[in-house]
């Protein structure tokens, strides 16, 4: 299992007339997330779409606990708890205030596909070496 975290801030222009983050707006904070963790474990985004992979979003869902405000500082939990094993990548987020209260949950659903052709392709071989360490 691989568990990444990484925080931000909630910036005002992200609120609504209720002054809570809205909705839309935590695809971008699962993407934030996303992007970081496979950061954090050594493989870059730019990196894989330059090769000629790339990872679209085919599902995403979410459930909202808890209001995120404005400046409240965000940690975006990852977790990529089963190894991919054909061309799907999920991962399951979390997204915790500063109190470490859970205000959100979900969970995104990539495939790995040839940029040249959009077809289905297996996790390529640099990410999967990054990743082998975390799935004994």
């Amino acid at each position: 299992m691989y568990i990444s975290e990484t925080t931000m801030r909630v910036r005002y222009a992200e609120t609504d007339r209720m002054n809570v983050v809205y909705h839309g707006n935590y695809a971008q904070y699962f993407e934030v997330g996303r992007v970081e963790a496979i950061r954090q474990a050594g493989i870059s985004y730019k990196d894989l779409e330059d090769s000629g992979t790339i990872l679209p979003v085919v599902e995403w869902n979410a459930k909202f606990l808890r209001p995120a405000r404005y400046d409240d500082l965000l940690t975006v939990r990852t977790t990529l708890s089963e190894w991919p094993s054909d061309h799907r990548l999920r991962f399951r987020q979390e997204v915790f205030n500063a109190e470490g209260k859970l205000l959100t949950v979900g969970d995104v659903l990539l495939y790995f596909l040839r940029s040249e052709t959009m077809e289905k392709t297996p996790m390529p071989k640099e990410m999967a070496e990054k990743l082998k360490p975390f799935f004994p």
